[in-house]
């Protein structure tokens, strides 16, 4: 079981920042990757930025340049660096955490959201 809780969301004027950070708790030392995903009304929830163990890093092309993402393994947190905001950026952001199960296995954990809203 991984639970994961987010903050710092808000509102913002275009050209603002946010950090958006998340602390996860639970079966952490099985957590293989963490990142950040976002979803606006009506549309499906996609990728925003993921971290890996090994320093790896993935950012969805819109926010490439942006947006950094950081990982703390030992403190089980990751944070989102937005700078530049976007009214297009305006979604709900979810934590997310993949946990390895087994040998081979794999689960997914997503945190509750957390509110993003950039005005023009």
């Amino acid at each position: 079981q991984v639970n994961l809780v987010e903050s710092g969301g808000g509102s913002v004027q275009a050209g603002g920042s946010l950090l958006l950070s998340c602390a996860a708790s639970g079966d952490i030392f099985s957590i293989s990757r963490m990142g950040w995903y976002r979803q606006a009304p009506g549309n499906q929830r996609e990728l925003v930025a993921t971290a890996w163990k090994n320093g790896r890093r993935e950012y969805a092309p819109s926010v490439e340049g942006r947006f950094t993402i950081s990982r703390d393994i030992a403190a089980h947190t990751v944070s989102l660096q937005m700078n530049n905001l976007k009214p297009e950026d305006t979604a709900v952001y979810y934590c997310s955490a993949v946990r390895v199960v087994g040998s081979t296995g794999w689960a997914n954990h997503w945190g509750q959201g957390t509110q993003v809203t950039v005005s023009s």
